[in-house]
């Protein structure tokens, strides 16, 4: 009776879960229009030039790229400073505490790379 009520549970769970994601899925989708956009059939689309301002999304995401690799620079540079750390030190003894929190600040940071890469 256990095994029947924990497989029905892990079964809702799991359409539960698959529905959420579906639904999310869709509502970042753009729904089509069915007409093309309106052009100026008399302006050259080749004649406009480029755009001198960038969208303020554009921005974001470009400001968000610079961040990121920033923060990939100085997490590659904390992981091999951790590395050489943990080379040095004896492992039957405790880790000392510059240890930890460089291992902390390397969680944080790669925390903080993943949220940014989402978006």
């Amino acid at each position: 009776m256990l095994d029947t009520r924990r497989s029905f549970l892990t079964m809702l769970a799991s359409a539960g879960t698959l529905a959420i994601l579906r639904t999310e899925n869709q509502a970042g989708q753009a729904k089509p229009t069915g007409r093309p956009p309106a052009t100026d059939p008399n302006q050259d689309p080749e004649a406009s030039g480029p755009l001198t301002e960038k969208s303020p999304t554009k921005m974001l995401l470009e400001a968000n790229e610079k961040d990121i690799k920033k923060n990939i620079e100085k997490l590659y540079q904390l992981a091999m400073d951790l590395k050489t750390e943990v080379e040095k030190t004896d492992s039957s003894q405790v880790l000392s505490l510059a240890l930890v929190k460089k291992a902390e600040e390397i969680e944080r940071l790669a925390h903080d790379i993943k949220t940014r890469a989402k978006g």
